[in-house]
């Protein structure tokens, strides 16, 4: 992302250059729209940019990141900072505080503020996700491991057939009681059937799993959270549109889709009817790409929500495609297997460590990154909270 950073250094410069030049004045307006339009530019661009002619298609080329994908998740977070860091310069660099205290940034900004704190609950409750996924990639790791000894034998197909049956069953772990359920018992139906150890050995892995993920309050629902977050948000109207009432609506949106693509991909506490998302007046140019975007995530959530989603992260898709067909292999096994299908099952257990690879490597950054969210919204919350409090108009509650 170095060049990234080099272009966002080179927009705040200019800004920074701009609002210096006037001294006990307000931003002359030309300069002002000027910094409008290229904020909303480089928004649409930087979008435009994870709307790749990859995402066309289920399965990225060689070199290509698939939508929602690890590194896909992690250039969205680099776009929401830079979008964060410019909008911010925008609203508060060499501006008179009581400004923004002005209708209708008086009521507009606070809102802002409001959906940055419930951005907050969802980046800890991604956080716990990304736990949960670190664990169903460790089971994974032991059959790759126990089904990559040459020859396989029985000790290694049993060792690889409880860690897929874990697999398989704590990825059927659903977001609410009652929705997945007959995807866990398909899930679970790999294993064996009939005996009171295996409802109890699912019971305890499902038990397990879900107080790895669910580490907000027992009530606390993702799509609740996201759908308070949308409630007033609507695009500026008539001269509205050309003040700076259309950047703080932007940096709302950006916000909006950031933690929805999150709560969309990783697994998260209660996401009933995550495939209505909020909407984005189709006329706004710059919101073209996020459209596209929002538009291909809800189509493939509607996908996965029928039968119970773990999540659209595209690792832990192919996690749950390979174990199940692995499991199937496991539990089938003879020793002198038929040579075609030793062949399969190969190239299977080496795409499986070629995804665990993928995520040993990237999850750990994510995680970092989604921390970074977190503390950088703080920050910038704190800040326009100062900036509001110098106008003697404060009208949001510090955290």
């Amino acid at each position: 992302m170095r060049a990234t950073e080099n272009n966002q250094g080179s927009f705040l410069n200019r800004i920074s250059i701009r609002r210096n030049q006037i001294v006990s004045m307000d931003v002359n307006h030309e300069q002002e729209l000027q910094d409008l339009d290229l904020f909303q530019k480089r928004v649409s661009d930087r979008f435009s940019n994870l709307f790749s002619p990859s995402d066309e298609s289920p399965i990225a080329g060689a070199g290509e990141t698939a939508l929602l994908s690890i590194a896909w998740l992690r250039k969205l977070l680099d776009v929401y900072l830079c979008c964060e860091a410019e909008f911010k310069v925008l609203l508060l660099m060499g501006r008179d505080p009581a400004h923004i205290s002005k209708a209708p940034l008086d009521r507009l900004v606070p809102e802002l503020l409001d959906r940055a704190v419930k951005s907050l609950d969802i980046c800890n409750a991604v956080t716990h996700g990304v736990e949960a996924i670190r664990h169903c990639q460790k089971l994974a790791e032991i059959a790759v491991s126990a089904l990559g000894q040459k020859p396989v034998g029985d000790g290694q197909v049993r060792r690889a057939k409880k860690a897929l049956n874990s697999l398989i069953a704590a990825m059927a772990v659903e977001d609410k009681d009652g929705i997945g359920g007959k995807f866990s018992d398909r899930a679970w139906s790999f294993g064996r059937k009939g005996g009171a150890g295996s409802a109890s050995s699912k019971d305890r892995t499902v038990g397990q799993f879900r107080s790895l993920w669910w580490g907000m309050a027992k009530g606390w629902s993702a799509a609740r959270q996201l759908q308070a977050m949308s409630s007033n948000l609507v695009a500026p109207r008539g001269a509205e549109s050309t003040g700076l009432a259309q950047p703080v609506y932007i940096m709302s949106t950006v916000m909006m889709f950031t933690m929805w693509a999150l709560v969309a991909a990783i697994p998260c506490q209660e996401r009933t009817g995550l495939a209505t998302h909020f909407p984005i007046p189709r006329h706004l140019s710059w919101a073209q790409p996020i459209i596209g975007l929002q538009e291909k995530i809800a189509e493939e959530w509607k996908k996965k929500e029928k039968k119970g989603s773990f999540g659209l992260l595209d690792e832990i898709q192919k996690l749950e495609k390979l174990g199940l067909s692995l499991t199937e292999f496991a539990e089938s096994f003879q020793f002198q297997a038929e040579s075609d299908r030793l062949e399969e099952v190969a190239t299977q257990v080496a795409e499986l460590a070629e995804t665990c690879q993928k995520m040993e490597e990237g999850l750990v950054p994510l995680q970092q990154q989604i921390r970074e969210v977190f503390h950088k919204v703080v920050r910038t919350r704190t800040e326009v909270l100062e900036v509001l409090d110098q106008s003697g108009k404060v009208s949001t509650p510090t955290m």
